[in-house]
């Protein structure tokens, strides 16, 4: 019997939130989703993403269900945020991302995410980041958008 020879492939990596690009999900990226919001976000990656938003710590606090409060207490003390809360910032992150996709840029995207939305009833498309299903629909948006399906 010929013998392979095998490689770990086990990565390992040191800033989580860098390893999510929308359109490369598998079964295993989920998986390491899942594993990584078990372990928890620590406020140092969540701060690297908030530098990217133009949205206040209040509006943070928002999103994640927490008092204003309570967010700094995380930040000074250097806290890693609950499955939870840590799933939802996974999610912004890669509603981030699928944003630059489609807008080719940053600023695009942002401009579109405070911008009053026809398609969205009018509402700003950063007003529905605080809800999982308001999450899901802008991505789903986005996927319309770069389509050119614009209603």
């Amino acid at each position: 019997m010929k013998k392979y020879k095998t490689t770990d492939t086990t990565h390992s990596v040191a800033e989580p939130v860098a390893l999510y690009g929308y359109q490369n999900f598998d079964d295993g990226g989920i998986f390491r989703m899942i594993e990584i919001a078990e372990k928890g976000i620590s406020f140092k990656l969540f701060d690297n993403l908030v530098k990217k938003f133009p949205f206040s710590f209040q509006e943070w606090a928002g999103f994640l269900h927490i008092s204003g409060k309570t967010l700094s207490r995380y930040q000074k003390e250097e806290k890693t945020f609950d499955t939870l809360q840590s799933e939802k910032i996974l999610q912004i992150e890669m509603l981030y991302k699928r944003g630059e996709e489609v807008f080719g840029s940053s600023e695009y995207f942002l401009i579109w995410l405070q911008a009053e939305n026809l398609a969205l009833g009018k509402t700003k498309p950063q007003d529905l980041i605080g809800s999982n299903f308001g999450i899901s629909l802008l991505m789903d948006e986005l996927t319309r958008l770069e389509h050119g399906i614009l209603a």
